[in-house]
């Protein structure tokens, strides 16, 4: 009667054990000290372990069932070979990751994904479990021209009896681990050590207000897509560069964490790259440190931390050029135009600017403005998207974090409204104003709210009110009372939303979580897969049948290239 859910609970937890056991491989690998002070890292590492694995494995092979089972039974090895020397202090940190996860479990119940998951995230996916990897896929879909390594790491949950119905557990993982990490940095409490005495930073407060967001604004995993799950990360990866801001004395290790999720992040939507303008703050703090522009640029890209992001980038740019002929999509100064399977750099150039007309509300399913071209020039854009987007969308979003902030700073009144501000760091300022500019960034090229204002708008007004916050000289006491509360009340919203999305589904869709798990599937989301299998199949045809060839595909070096 039960058999789907069982199915469902199963994989959950042995792909939980497997991704923590790739990720004490990943610490071994990189000769670290297994006894991470942070055991959430553990598992975004092993993330990352199997985001490299699945590009590096599907140039080759296709991610099929018995391949993932083999691998997916590794990484629990893995694990279970760590675990035998798990001391007390592990034990609980195990117990609290299966807490977390307890927790975020009711997120996966889902019968209705978004659109875009029909339309090429499912069939990226599939394809990945179908096929190695041929060239040009980019003239199926639209999207299949901008991949992200979410589709790769989902690709290695196509497991038997489950089949292709685990594509979301990505996100639910990105998601689990950072709350752990947010969890840790928001309180020594959920680090199980004992801290007798502790100042409360701009790090605890900055990490409990993006817990707190993402967890109730994020809280529909159906809808994370690529955009959300990289944005999770970015609140990570602020918190760690304001960490190392604090550092007095750097160590190769400190930038770990900030590589690591900036390669997945790039990784998970390509236009990111631009996120590594991060670096000027980190020289700039490690010049004050170092004394010198040789062992600063030295000690930030010569050691293996370094590497392993350029390695992650390596695959997603060459990835992105096998499918388009472009290094990055849509950039068209990138394309090469006397590739077979490339897209001229011409009619990448209008794909730009049809992704920059949508997201300034120029352009529907059932509506487009008649002059494209002038309606996106400087701001003439603006009242338009401003009557169909902003008073809809964005100042719901607003309203809704408004209100959040009311909240935080209700219960934090005396310390954010009788404290006097402390002396802010050069470095602080640095940070802030590279997060400002690329709002304004955002906001003059692709002004909608999954192409980056999820998460800019938060934090422009998150880290001024951490400052303020961590200027006070609160109680340990007083502060973890407060924490508490708002973990409480964010927790309760989580489970509570999504159980009222349930409620719905089940109303509107007849949905059955409990005997019919899975999420729908139609005929539709192999339509592309269906394609490909055709055209394959005429390249097969035309050895023995002359008129059956088929002049958009063919075999060089034993890859199928799909001529554009």
């Amino acid at each position: 009667m039960f058999y789907n859910l069982f199915i469902f609970i199963f994989y959950y937890v042995l792909i939980l054990f497997s991704i923590i056991g790739y990720g004490f491989f990943f610490l071994r690998l990189c000769k670290l000290d297994t006894r991470l002070e942070n055991f959430g890292y553990i598992g975004i590492f092993g993330i990352f372990v199997l985001i490299i694995y699945s590009y590096l494995s599907n140039l080759f092979i296709a991610h099929t069932e018995i391949h993932n089972v083999l691998i997916i039974l590794l990484g629990t090895f893995l694990f279970i070979s760590s675990a035998r020397k798990f001391n007390f202090e592990y034990k609980n940190q195990i117990f609290f990751i299966f807490v977390v996860f307890f927790v975020l479990f009711c997120g996966l119940f889902q019968f209705k994904n978004h659109d875009d998951f029909s339309y090429y995230h499912f069939p990226y996916t599939y394809y990945l479990t179908q096929q190695s990897l041929h060239f040009g896929i980019g003239q199926f879909n639209h999207g299949f021209r901008t991949p992200s390594s979410i589709f790769y790491l989902n690709s290695l949950f196509y497991l038997p009896l489950a089949k292709f119905y685990l594509f979301n557990f990505s996100s639910i993982f990105i998601l689990g681990f950072t709350n752990i990490i947010l969890l840790k940095k928001i309180h020594h409490f959920f680090s199980f050590t004992k801290i007798k005495k502790r100042q409360i930073s701009l790090i605890n407060y900055l990490s409990l207000l993006s817990f707190i967001f993402i967890n109730i604004f994020f809280y529909r995993i159906s809808e994370y897509g690529t955009d959300r799950a990289a944005m999770i990360l970015i609140f990570l990866l602020i918190i760690e560069i304001f960490n190392f801001h604090v550092i007095k004395k750097f160590k190769s290790s400190d930038l770990l964490y900030i590589y690591v999720l900036g390669a997945i992040i790039i990784s998970l939507k390509t236009f990111y790259i631009m996120y590594l303008i991060f670096f000027v703050p980190l020289f700039i703090l490690t010049l004050k440190e170092k004394k010198s522009y040789f062992r600063t640029v030295h000690f930030l890209l010569y050691n293996k931390y370094f590497l392993l992001l350029l390695l992650l980038l390596f695959f997603v740019l060459v990835t992105s050029f096998i499918n388009t002929g472009c290094i990055i999509y849509p950039l068209s100064l990138t394309c090469f135009d006397n590739l077979s399977w490339g897209f001229p750099s011409a009619k990448v150039q209008q794909m730009s600017a049809w992704y920059e007309l949508w997201s300034k509300g120029g352009a529907a399913p059932n509506f487009r403005v008649e002059d494209p071209a002038e309606y996106i020039k400087g701001f003439n854009w603006l009242s338009n998207w401003t009557n169909i987007y902003f008073f809809n969308k964005m100042s719901d979003f607003i309203l809704g974090l408004f209100f959040l902030i009311s909240i935080v700073l209700f219960l934090f009144k005396e310390s954010f409204f009788n404290t006097k501000l402390n002396k802010i760091k050069i470095g602080t300022y640095i940070i802030y104003l590279i997060i400002f500019i690329l709002g304004l960034e955002w906001f003059y090229n692709r002004p909608s709210l999954r192409y980056g204002g999820y998460h800019i708008l938060p934090l422009l007004f998150f880290i001024p009110i951490s400052i303020k916050l961590a200027s006070s000289d609160i109680s340990i006491k007083k502060y973890t009372k407060i924490v508490l509360i708002l973990i409480c009340i964010t927790t309760f919203t989580f489970i509570g939303r999504n159980i009222n999305r349930v409620v719905k589904e089940v109303q509107v869709y007849d949905y059955k979580p409990l005997k019919k798990t899975f999420y729908f599937i139609d005929e539709s989301h192999f339509r592309i897969q269906k394609q490909m299998d055709k055209k394959i199949k005429k390249l097969n045809d035309c050895t023995v049948i002359v008129n059956k060839c088929d002049s958009s595909i063919k075999i060089i070096m034993g890859k199928i290239i799909f001529i554009n």
